[in-house]
């Protein structure tokens, strides 16, 4: 199962860390007494993520400018890390980026971006780190930051899940590969369900979005969404367990056994929730 119940002086990496889930993972896994290094584009964020990170209780944090969708920036954080550091006991992909706009209002350039981020953000963090973790030895674990959207989509985000489809679909044949190899690095897919973080926040939209749907949403994942923290609390437990999963947030747990039961069923259900996130332009 690859558990880790004890986080304690353990080197833990989180993508993405400079807001959101990811810095929430930071100090989670902080509190934990875990050795924390945090990337983001974000260089001037980084350092004020990092002094939360060290105020949660992490004996350290190191931080690094990482575009995990080129492929140069991610070995040459790799080479730095592994040298300053070592091999890493704990890979939380967390990295990735949200757009609403329905299929047509959605560029190939947006698809190209979404996919080299969320999905092969997470490849190259993988190719990345994976050896070293395998050749160290002793139970590790890479954490693979889904969605709800991994497996019931909504309207209006069609490339967004598309992208995590393919995470949960690549975390999948992984976990395979490494369980056949008896290797001691276990894989966790997390699935959030409605979460509010500032996705949307000073990002473009599609053109057949309305400001009024783009408020709407805003305003259901604020009452309806849970914080941040919480998906933080699940993936440290979701590591300690060894678990292969962690559906964590609302919906998330429904949409996932609501898929098992009846796709169709699910689809309808998912119309609905997106109609009252603002999907239909409707005063």
């Amino acid at each position: 199962m690859s558990a880790i119940a004890s986080l304690h002086g353990k080197v833990v990496l989180i993508t993405g860390a400079a807001s959101g889930i990811g810095l929430s993972c930071a100090q989670a896994f902080a509190k934990q007494g875990a050795r924390v290094i945090i990337t983001d584009l974000n260089e001037a964020a980084l350092e004020g993520a990092r002094q939360l990170v060290l105020a949660a209780g992490a004996p350290s944090c190191l931080t690094y400018v990482c575009d995990v969708s080129n492929e140069a920036s991610v070995s040459a954080c790799a080479e730095r890390v592994h040298k300053e550091v070592g091999a890493l006991d704990v890979l939380v992909n967390n990295a990735g980026i949200y757009y609403l706009g329905g299929f047509m209002e959605t560029s190939l350039e947006m698809w190209q971006r979404m996919f080299q981020v969320n999905l092969m953000g997470i490849v190259l963090m993988c190719r990345a780190f994976l050896p070293a973790m395998k050749a160290a030895g002793g139970a590790r674990r890479i954490v693979n930051i889904g969605s709800l959207a991994s497996f019931l989509g909504a309207p209006n985000i069609t490339a967004y899940t598309a992208s995590k489809h393919a995470v949960l679909g690549l975390s999948d044949v992984l976990a395979m590969e490494l369980a056949a190899e008896h290797s001691p690095v276990g894989i966790t897919r997390v699935c959030p369900g409605i979460i509010n973080t500032p996705l949307l926040a000073g990002k473009t939209v599609g053109a057949n979005i309305t400001q009024r749907q783009l408020l709407q949403q805003q305003e259901y994942y604020r009452t309806h969404g849970c914080t941040p923290d919480v998906v933080a609390d699940g993936v440290v437990k979701a590591v300690q367990r060894g678990d292969s999963y962690c559906f964590v947030g609302p919906k998330a747990k429904l949409g996932f056994w609501g898929t098992r039961l009846s796709r169709n069923l699910a689809h309808a259900m998912s119309i609905t929730e997106s109609t009252q996130s603002g999907y239909l332009d409707a005063p």
